[in-house]
């Protein structure tokens, strides 16, 4: 590694001080622009989603198995469910997809209630491939996995930030949508609460999005640190009745 020199703060002063005067307005929109229509000095609030898929008791796992199996756990865990939070989806709706640490999330733009529909159903099959992988896992003699599935939705103000000419940027999402859909995750799939987490906002549009009497098909609860949210086991049937036949071709 190069040796770290003096940080040049006179001359960097005036680089803050261009950030700070010249960020303009935040505009509120229906829909997030495209990601290359945001600069350092514009910035956008719009309806979001979020969707966090959280390993339970990696620490575990992480300590308890060697390093090639937990290489293939981790690698089946976060790939499909990658595949399964981008397909069928665009750049004006899928904003942002990753992985932190052992969390695999993303974030969509999603301007109509009705597109809570299209997230929820995203959920029951990550819920259902994990039954997938678990069988997988078990015929490899290998460990199996839970994870809590958390869902959110919100007024979301986003920016661009990093260092202009760097390379190095991210869009921030400020507000609840994505905090508050990373800490339900971390509820599901424990102490009771099943695998997918709602929030009482994400589970109110999408009650009325979907109508049929969808609201029975989840438990509401309470507490003190995450208010009313609504959790449930659901799954994919036709998914989830070829796993338990043999998964043939």
């Amino acid at each position: 590694m190069l040796e770290f020199t003096d940080y040049d703060y006179k001359n960097r002063k005036k680089e803050v001080e261009d950030i700070l005067d010249n960020t303009g307005e935040i505009k509120e929109v229906k829909r997030f622009p495209r990601n290359e229509d945001f600069t350092y000095t514009n910035g956008y609030k719009a309806w979001a989603s979020a969707i966090f898929v959280d390993l339970r008791d990696s620490t575990t796992l992480f300590t308890e198995h060697d390093d090639v199996e937990i290489s293939k756990v981790i690698r089946g865990f976060t790939s499909e469910i990658i595949e399964i939070l981008k397909k069928d989806t665009d750049q004006e709706d899928l904003k942002e997809i990753g992985i932190r640490g052992d969390c695999v999330y993303a974030i969509y733009s999603t301007p109509f209630q009705k597109d809570t529909i299209d997230i929820t159903k995203r959920a029951l099959y990550i819920n259902t491939y994990l039954k997938m992988l678990n069988k997988l896992l078990t015929d490899r003699q290998l460990p199996t996995i839970k994870a809590g599935i958390g869902l959110n939705i919100g007024r979301t103000l986003t920016v661009k930030a990093g260092r202009k000419s760097s390379g190095i940027n991210n869009l921030v999402w400020i507000g609840e949508s994505v905090s508050i859909a990373s800490k339900l995750a971390d509820l599901g799939n424990k102490n009771s609460v099943n695998p997918i987490v709602l929030s009482s906002i994400f589970h109110f549009n999408y009650v009325k999005a979907k109508g049929n009497n969808e609201e029975k098909n989840w438990t509401e609860e309470f507490d003190s640190n995450h208010g009313t949210y609504y959790h449930a086991n659901r799954i994919i049937t036709d998914f989830n009745d070829w796993i338990v036949g043999g998964m043939k071709e």
